[in-house]
């Protein structure tokens, strides 16, 4: 099942995809369920905004794939690489990308995000995909000149708009067999299966429960392969997961 956020009459509200038109859910189906109103919107007359807005966190894992690793110099880690990305850099498809004044060189790191479903706390591998509500695409944008600088993390990922999400919440995607693309301007620059990941996702999971509680509407960002690279003002970047989607934003400079 296929779920959507969306803005329709100035009003925000959550929809099952069916085909072209969405199947409005009268509340958020994280916790509501997915009972309906009966009425039924054109996707073409909404706007789809980012389908989570974490309420505590996004937890991010970083050099998951080997050659991304080897690509930027780096060691493959000896256990998953967590930092922190805040939700206020969270955007919504065809939302843009801000290229901030503190920065003049900004990567695309396309993802596959998972969205918690319910509080998780040490949590084993094998039950791990019980806490998690869906599957959706996220673009872990950094300011690749200042993550060296800094020594950490926080500000070359989290600036606001560093973390276009969406176009919806796959509750039936298929792990195994997923892959991610991601295209600069039509041409594709990222690409490769989710087993090229070194620490799978309910490693993960288990991972950060360990840590800290994981509560409903988290995101965990599961790492980019490698590619990544600079874009500029005006650039489209995509990032295409079959199954999910295509999550499109457009970069722009701050004014």
């Amino acid at each position: 099942m296929k779920i959507a956020r969306f803005s329709h009459n100035d009003a925000i509200t959550y929809g099952i995809v069916d085909g072209s038109e969405l199947v409005v859910l009268a509340g958020d189906p994280m916790f509501a369920g997915y009972e309906t109103t009966g009425v039924r919107v054109p996707i073409a007359d909404v706007a789809l905004l980012a389908p989570v807005i974490p309420r505590s966190k996004i937890v991010a894992v970083g050099r998951n794939y080997r050659d991304h690793a080897a690509e930027l110099g780096n060691e493959v880690p000896k256990q998953p690489l967590l930092f922190f990305k805040p939700n206020t850099s969270v955007i919504g498809p065809g939302d843009s990308i801000v290229r901030p004044p503190q920065t003049q060189d900004t990567h695309f790191e396309g993802e596959l995000a998972a969205v918690i479903g319910r509080i998780a706390k040490n949590v084993k591998a094998e039950d791990a995909l019980d806490v998690v509500f869906g599957f959706t695409i996220a673009n872990d944008v950094t300011a690749r000149d200042l993550q060296k600088p800094d020594g950490q993390w926080a500000r070359a990922k989290g600036f606001d708009t560093f973390c276009p999400v969406g176009p919806a919440i796959e509750t039936e995607f298929d792990l195994a067999n997923g892959g991610i693309t991601t295209r600069l301007n039509g041409e594709v620059v990222q690409q490769a299966p989710f087993s090229d990941m070194i620490f799978d996702l309910p490693t993960i999971i288990e991972y950060a429960s360990a840590a800290f509680t994981l509560l409903p509407g988290d995101l965990i960002l599961t790492g980019t392969p490698a590619g990544v690279g600079p874009f500029a003002a005006g650039d489209v970047i995509e990032v295409e997961v079959p199954g999910i989607g295509i999550l499109r934003n457009t970069a722009r400079d701050a004014v």
